[in-house]
């Protein structure tokens, strides 16, 4: 520290020196505040008290928009028969077309792709008798009975 900083240090702590005042100041300062017009809070304090009044309402109303909500999301779907009745279109036409097939003698060693395919095919069935709204289980259906007619034609030609 260099002996200008100590010396300024000294001269600011005698410039602040409290003192009380002269005399009392309340009385003035309460006269002046019994002068002034009233102010009009009460009408924000009616408005509180009506808040305060219809809060418990507010919140069940929301508390039952809320419990509705959840109710109809969880809700099931009713089911759209369209794509089983699509599927089963599907079965008929494709049990049709194998039975055209049959006639003729097939080559054993497809067999067990053949049979695998009968088994995915009753698998997507019963995927789509468990989740009606699934179309792209349609889709698998169609493309596995279409892998399965084109086998089952390749193992009649061989």
């Amino acid at each position: 520290m260099n002996q200008n900083d100590e010396s300024l240090r000294w001269k600011l702590r005698g410039l602040r020196q409290d003192q009380p005042p002269a005399r009392d100041l309340w009385p003035d300062i309460s006269a002046r505040i019994a002068q002034l017009p009233p102010r009009q809070e009460e009408a924000p304090l009616q408005r509180l008290s009506g808040v305060r009044r219809f809060a418990p309402w507010a919140m069940a109303a929301s508390l039952v928009l809320t419990v509705g909500l959840a109710w109809q999301a969880t809700r099931v779907a009713p089911q759209d028969p369209v794509i089983p009745r699509e599927a089963a279109s599907l079965t008929r036409d494709y049990q049709g077309a194998l039975a055209q097939m049959q006639g003729a003698e097939a080559h054993p060693e497809f067999g067990v792709a053949l049979q695998e395919l009968d088994r995915s095919a009753a698998q997507i069935r019963a995927a789509i008798d468990h989740d009606p709204n699934a179309m792209f289980l349609l889709e698998q259906l169609r493309r596995t009975y279409a892998k399965r007619l084109a086998l089952t034609q390749r193992a009649v030609m061989s």
